[in-house]
């Protein structure tokens, strides 16, 4: 932890905030954490802004208080290690070491041999740190039991890492599926072992939840809610909860919406989509258009930034997809729908209410794969389990089955 670099330099950090607007109560916090740590660092032997992150936890079970202490720590650690000013998103939280910097150097080498053969390939980050997250996970896990090597990984090992010893499962399909990606990449390297270790790994079957999805009545509430002129929604978040009812798009997607991306002459909203990179063009309906513009010409700030929804407070950024996820509570809260937080899903409902209501009306599959933007038509089955009209169509007759007298008599 060099303090004497965050000594040196922590006041072009504080004059860069004070410049792009931040308030005086947060740089007020910024400027008392950095000298708390010029203060104590020496005589605490911190090594790290973690280190620091530490003595708070030990003081205080607050989550809003320590959550506040990471984001603030995280955000002279940015500035201080990497060069990074904040960016008005609160995204620079502390360091977090993970998995893999814990694991031996054999263990390493398979991690790395992954993300090299999946890069080349053409997968997405984002895949390949999950697939290398969960593969660091486990191999750890392996290591804690005393297993150094790919050589010592035995079956009844990797099971209890699976199984309790109980015998229940302590591990999901998913983790298991983004294990196996992981060691099929690394056969070529060393077919014998990597496919060893392969047949140890559980058959565990891939279950899927019935998705959440929004009843006729809740619809009614939330577009009521998105119409209203007394509303305290804001006219950004009305437009944004429009755009996810009647599009389906992704909160990334929403997010990422930049002003050349609405084609106003030929009424079009046209993407390449965040999680597939695959083109997407769909209709600027009339609706949509109009809460577009209405933010756009009486609420959006004056600012250069290119992405259509920012931030309402200086400095002046675009909206993430965490941050969407706020503007869906707000449009459910003032809708007075989904008050328990567990029931409600963000955005991600909106688009499930899309697909299940357009093959209830019969629209055919690879039509809504088009809207939603689905690279694979498997990607609607999920969906087949709220397609009410059509499960019913399957429905068989119990006029087979005689009923006793008086079952209903009661009902």
């Amino acid at each position: 932890m060099d303090v004497e670099n965050l000594k040196s330099n922590y006041p072009e950090l504080i004059a860069f905030m004070e410049k792009v607007g931040y308030s005086k109560e947060y740089i007020s916090r910024i400027r008392g954490e950095i000298k708390h740590i010029l203060a104590k660092a020496n005589r605490k032997n911190w090594n790290s802004y973690n280190d620091v992150y530490i003595e708070y936890a030990k003081r205080s079970n607050s989550t809003y208080y320590l959550h506040l202490k990471r984001v603030i720590l995280g955000l002279i650690e940015h500035f201080e290690v990497y060069g990074q000013y904040p960016d008005g998103q609160r995204r620079h939280q502390l360091v977090k070491y993970d998995n893999y910097h814990l694991l031996a150097n054999e263990f390493k080498a398979v991690i790395d041999n992954y993300r090299t053969v999946e890069k080349e390939r053409g997968i997405k980050d984002s895949t390949i740190y999950g697939n290398s997250s969960n593969a660091a996970s486990f191999l750890l896990e392996l290591q804690r039991k005393g297993i150094n090597t790919l050589r010592m990984i035995d079956e009844q090992t990797v099971l209890s890492v699976f199984v309790s010893a109980e015998g229940s499962l302590r591990r999901c399909y998913g983790y298991k599926k983004n294990i196996s990606a992981v060691f099929k990449a690394c056969i070529p390297q060393d077919p014998e072992t990597f496919i060893r270790i392969l047949t140890f790994l559980p058959a565990i079957k891939n279950s899927r939840k019935n998705i959440q999805y929004l009843l006729p009545d809740e619809i009614n509430q939330i577009k009521k809610a998105l119409s209203d002129e007394h509303s305290v929604l804001s006219l950004r978040n009305k437009a944004i909860g429009i755009l996810a009812l009647y599009t389906g798009l992704r909160s990334c997607d929403i997010a990422g919406l930049k002003k050349d991306s609405i084609d106003w002459e030929n009424e079009l909203i046209r993407i390449n989509q965040q999680k597939t990179g695959v083109p997407l063009e769909l209709p600027l309906i009339t609706v949509i258009g109009n809460a577009i513009y209405d933010y756009l010409t009486l609420e959006r700030p004056e600012t250069d930034c290119e992405y259509i929804f920012i931030s309402h407070f200086k400095p002046y950024r675009r909206l993430n997809a965490g941050s969407l996820s706020d503007v869906s509570f707000k449009i459910m809260d003032d809708a007075d729908v989904r008050k328990s937080m567990k029931n409600r899903g963000g955005f991600r409902i909106f688009r499930h209410h899309l697909a299940t209501e357009l093959l209830g009306n019969g629209i055919p599959q690879p039509v809504i794969s088009g809207i939603l933007g689905h690279t694979s038509p498997d990607s609607l089955k999920k969906y087949l389990s709220a397609d009410f009209p059509h499960l019913k169509e399957c429905s068989l007759s119990i006029e087979r089955f005689p009923i006793s007298e008086g079952v209903f008599e009661n009902a």
